[in-house]
């Protein structure tokens, strides 16, 4: 599936959509460069999910938890790992086997610790506005 979005009110409309086919177990893998929207997508997943709390990027943190919504959400950024082994030390098999949604920016840095079952959004830069959205 393929989505352009020329506005972060066209992500939100997309976001709410893709929202309703998730049944509560799902991983999403974000990919995408710097500025490409990942963490504007999961903030408007969120929204889409009913998930109340601010939601930001878990730059520093690596994840952030939400549980206000209609699913837990588990917000991963693995951008400033090292290696694979920083998220085992973090407990991301746990994370995983939690009933929720966790999306997960910069998922090839930990590539070998993935679920074979996952979603993929690309996410591609086309201007300052316009994204796509490529979901596999």
């Amino acid at each position: 599936m393929e989505f352009i979005s020329h506005s972060e009110k066209d992500t939100e409309k997309f976001a709410k959509k893709f929202a309703s086919s998730l049944k509560g177990d799902e991983i999403i893998l974000l990919e995408g460069d710097l500025g490409a929207g990942k963490t504007t997508f999961t903030k408007s997943l969120a929204k889409a999910l009913g998930i109340k709390e601010h939601i930001t990027s878990p730059t520093f943190t690596l994840v952030n938890e939400y549980h206000s919504g209609k699913f837990t959400l588990f917000h991963f950024d693995m951008y400033r790992l090292e290696d694979e082994s920083e998220a085992i030390e973090l407990g991301l098999d746990e994370y995983f086997n939690a009933k929720a949604i966790s999306i997960i920016e910069w998922p090839m840095r930990i590539k070998n610790l993935l679920p074979a079952k996952h979603i993929l959004i690309n996410i591609e830069k086309i201007d300052e506005n316009s994204r796509r959205f490529i979901v596999s």
